[in-house]
């Protein structure tokens, strides 16, 4: 057992069947998870059923439903923890396997978190893209942050209440916020999580709409406008290829 002993696990789901199942296998097949918090949306698919064998199985899942936006369930979930150190994980990643014993090697008194940096699942096969996508993912974790599977020391997130406005960014303040607390976050491909994404990120109405909701906060930080707009090519030839597989 790692020197920091079991964790609580925090995911937030709403109608999050399509990865759920897989996530959750991962995350207690390589997390030693002391307690499952999960904020449910009010899933209407088959959310809650894969809880329920979960919670069968494993018997450590505990269920809050409430509405909002993502700050808000991330700030309920935070508000029930109990272990030293606790995770984010998205309900649509795979860890990779032993995530937590490469997660606590890099774990030093001036660490408050590390992030296991994603990788889209759409350029796993593509090997060129994906070393130019870890290159600018990192430069926008080094901007805003991220929470899809963020190992975190509780210390440091103390007195921390999220706005409730939040619905994206909540990464970025909680990032700013363990900074503040005079903590190191660290970032690494060494573990990382496999990302899936949504089908429809990959379409070419979808890519615009992000680009367009991030534009205001990336135009201040050029590195992350840079890295924002390559990721706007790769979802273009995604959508591309989408389209063109859809008329065969």
């Amino acid at each position: 057992m790692s020197r920091i002993g079991k964790v609580d696990v925090a995911i937030l789901t709403k109608n999050s069947e399509r990865f759920l199942r897989e996530c959750l296998t991962s995350v207690y097949e390589n997390i030693p998870v002391n307690k499952l918090i999960v904020v449910d949306g009010y899933s209407t698919d088959s959310t809650l059923n894969i809880l329920r064998e979960f919670q069968l199985k494993h018997g450590n899942i505990k269920l809050i439903k409430v509405g909002g936006t993502r700050g808000y369930a991330r700030q309920i979930a935070l508000d029930n923890v109990e272990t030293e150190w606790f995770m984010f994980v998205d309900s649509d990643v795979i860890l990779c396997k032993d995530w937590f014993k490469k997660a606590v090697r890099l774990i030093r008194e001036d660490v408050g978190a590390v992030w296991g940096m994603e990788i889209w699942s759409t350029l796993i096969s593509n090997k060129r893209l994906l070393n130019l996508f870890m290159k600018a993912n990192m430069k926008v974790f080094n901007q805003r942050g991220g929470t899809h599977d963020l190992l975190i020391r509780r210390e440091a997130m103390e007195g921390i209440k999220i706005p409730s406005h939040l619905h994206t960014y909540e990464d970025s303040y909680i990032k700013d916020w363990i900074s503040r607390k005079g903590f190191k976050v660290i970032p690494t491909y060494d573990p990382y999580c496999v990302h899936y994404r949504p089908e429809k990120v990959w379409t070419l109405r979808e890519s615009v709409k992000l680009a367009a909701n991030d534009l205001p906060h990336a135009a201040r930080r050029p590195p992350l406008f840079l890295a924002y707009a390559f990721f706007a090519v790769i979802a273009f030839r995604q959508s591309l290829l989408n389209w063109k597989g859809a008329k065969v």
